[in-house]
């Protein structure tokens, strides 16, 4: 079996705060297959942001180590990891954060020239293909304040998508979504994840999850692989208990 694409090994981030340290992520292992869609639930402020930012080197961890396709990312130095990132992550936020003087054809084309991918000469082409590929090429002239959530959100995939690399990664992608446009993102997803792209995403929406291939819940700082039915079931416990405990307090306090 090949190596896989993303090994995760020990991974530790402490944040010092003024009530001492706050131990966000606490040992994390897991490894993904090079073409796999993967997806991480949890509970607000689980930890999954803060793990995200590790595996895409916006962050670095307190110990332990990644690799992403056969680059220890946790030993590179900081000055070339930007670099590094241009070239092989494509991140998709929730709030888009397209750039708002720019038309939809420069928002994707920025990638490129920041991270000199292709030839000037290529770039615009390029960039067209991927606003055709996701049905919005009509929309290449306008910018991203006359456009709808979902093409918005379609504009951002296929920015994150401009250097063609081969790890996506998305937080919380569909929080600003109605559902249908929601599921069209997860569809899209899916289908990267078909020709061969790597695609790991952050998202507290477990409807949207049915049919993902891997699952990993992320509960204060741990991560484990785990079916959707297993999370759900875990949640509805979690919220039974935190009912129960608000029901004790408010009749103490009477």
């Amino acid at each position: 079996m090949a190596e896989p694409f993303i090994q995760v090994h020990d991974l530790v981030k402490t944040f010092d705060t003024p009530a001492g340290p706050l131990n966000v992520l606490r040992g994390i292992n897991l490894e993904i297959q090079k073409g796999e869609f993967a997806t991480i639930v949890g509970p607000s402020g689980s930890g999954k942001t803060t793990f995200l930012n590790m595996l895409t080197a916006v962050d670095t961890p307190t110990s332990g180590e990644i690799v992403v396709g056969g680059v220890p990312i946790t030993q590179v130095p900081q000055r070339k990891l930007t670099k590094w990132r241009a070239r092989n992550v494509g991140i998709v936020f929730q709030f888009f954060q397209l750039l708002p003087t720019l038309t939809v054809l420069e928002n994707v084309m920025a990638p490129m020239d920041f991270a000199n991918v292709w030839k000037p000469g290529e770039r615009r082409e390029v960039a067209m293909r991927l606003l055709d590929r996701f049905g919005i090429a009509d929309q290449a002239y306008k910018t991203p304040d006359m456009l709808s959530g979902g093409q918005q959100q379609r504009v951002a995939i296929a920015r994150a998508l401009a250097n063609n690399p081969p790890l996506i990664v998305g937080d919380e992608p569909t929080g600003n979504l109605d559902r249908m446009s929601a599921a069209n993102v997860f569809n899209i997803f899916s289908e990267l994840a078909e020709h061969g792209t790597t695609v790991v995403v952050v998202t507290h929406d477990r409807d949207l999850v049915h049919g993902v291939p891997r699952v990993f819940e992320l509960v204060d700082g741990m991560i484990g692989e785990t079916t959707l039915a297993a999370a759900a079931a875990r949640r509805t416990q979690e919220l039974r208990a935190m009912r129960t405990r608000t029901a004790i307090r408010q009749g103490t306090a009477h």
